[in-house]
């Protein structure tokens, strides 16, 4: 495309689409002021480059498990074509399954198996006795970590036979209202069995403090294995779309699924492991959200949904890479934003973020409709 041609495009989109032009404008001009202001702050000393680095580190920890979670979700999509709104009751059964066989491991035969399942409720045992921390408990963690995945892979697959499987064909309304309905039974379970009051679950490791021409930063042992499961299991995911039968079977049924029923693709059986995927991915994103927290309470994963749908969204409804690409671009917003306006806005950011982006690309970053 030759420059004429590139005028002549510009020029059409300033006649047609005048609003779309002047927000693009504003957007570069928001954006580049933001970044002057970064530069001035850095060089008069308001701001420390270890603070930006924290921030930033904060915003990739906190993108990864919204992007691990939002796989998942954009997964159920693709394959379903419905918004499950339980997906934070998974994270969240997931979370509490987790923890509670880790706290089971950690003090078998010293603590009343009661007081363990039950993560100390009463004031009976806490996090520090047991020492739960990459460092304190490590195999606890491990088999706990793998009781989350496998928790709420049976949550789902239990769900989806009593709930879901009965309602398939019917359309995405109809399963939209009955996910809010299994979200609501799967929140009560968790406070009927473990309350509602938050509770400390994780016990402190430390972090590796590297300084670079004389400025310290800290990165949390925790964070640090929050980051290395995420990026290893998306790794996973990529492998399994990619270079797997089943793979091959979800994008198929996921571009066309009367087609893929047609070529001999069962799909029910990958409808089922759609949701072994989704929901183990779900259940470890909420284990490992839990780890870097410390506490866990009955409604995180609730919480988390919205900027996992804002990811999702953002992203481009149905691709895996757009909900993990859209869980860093909100995980960094959220965080990055603090330098800004005040903590209790930052959400606000990350959202009016998605929107406008949205505004532009109303398909999301990686447009289509394909679990790819």
């Amino acid at each position: 495309m030759g420059i004429a041609d590139n005028y002549s495009a510009g020029r059409r989109m300033l006649v047609e689409r005048p609003l779309r032009t002047l927000g693009v404008v504003l957007a570069v001009l928001l954006f580049g002021a933001l970044f002057v202001d970064l530069v001035g702050q850095l060089a008069s000393g308001a701001l420390s480059l270890s603070d930006v680095v924290l921030y930033a580190w904060r915003g990739i920890v906190n993108g990864l498990v919204i992007g691990l979670a939002g796989v998942g979700l954009s997964m159920t999509y693709s394959i379903l074509n419905f918004a499950n709104f339980a997906h934070g009751d998974y994270i969240t059964s997931g979370a509490f399954v987790g923890w509670a066989v880790a706290w089971l491991v950690a003090g078998f035969g010293e603590y009343d198996l009661g007081s363990l399942l039950s993560l100390g409720i009463g004031g009976s045992v806490y996090a520090p006795d047991l020492g739960t921390s990459v460092f304190g408990a490590p195999l606890a963690l491990v088999v706990g970590l793998v009781a989350a995945g496998v928790g709420t892979v049976v949550v789902a697959l239990l769900i989806d036979k009593l709930v879901y499987e009965p309602m398939r064909g019917q359309d995405g309304i109809a399963l939209l209202i009955a996910s809010i309905g299994v979200a609501f039974i799967l929140r009560y379970l968790i406070v009927f069995v473990w309350g509602t009051g938050v509770t400390s679950v994780s016990d402190g490791a430390g972090g590796f403090r590297p300084t670079v021409g004389g400025t310290t930063f800290n990165f949390g042992y925790h964070e640090i294995t929050l980051v290395v499961c995420a990026v290893v299991l998306m790794l996973g995911v990529h492998v399994l779309l990619q270079r797997t039968k089943l793979g091959k079977a979800m994008r198929a049924m996921s571009d066309n699924e009367d087609l893929a029923r047609v070529t001999g693709i069962p799909t029910e059986r990958v409808i089922t492991w759609t949701w072994v995927v989704g929901a183990g991915l779900a259940g470890v994103a909420g284990y490992l959200l839990i780890l870097e927290a410390g506490t866990i309470a009955y409604n995180r994963g609730w919480i988390l949904l919205l900027l996992i749908f804002a990811a999702v969204i953002l992203g481009g409804i149905g691709s895996v890479y757009g909900a993990i690409f859209g869980g860093l671009v909100i995980g960094l917003t959220d965080s990055m934003s603090i330098i800004w306006i005040s903590s209790d806005f930052t959400k606000a950011a990350a959202f009016g973020l998605m929107i406008l982006i949205l505004l532009f690309r109303p398909q999301g970053l990686f447009a289509g409709r394909t679990t790819a």
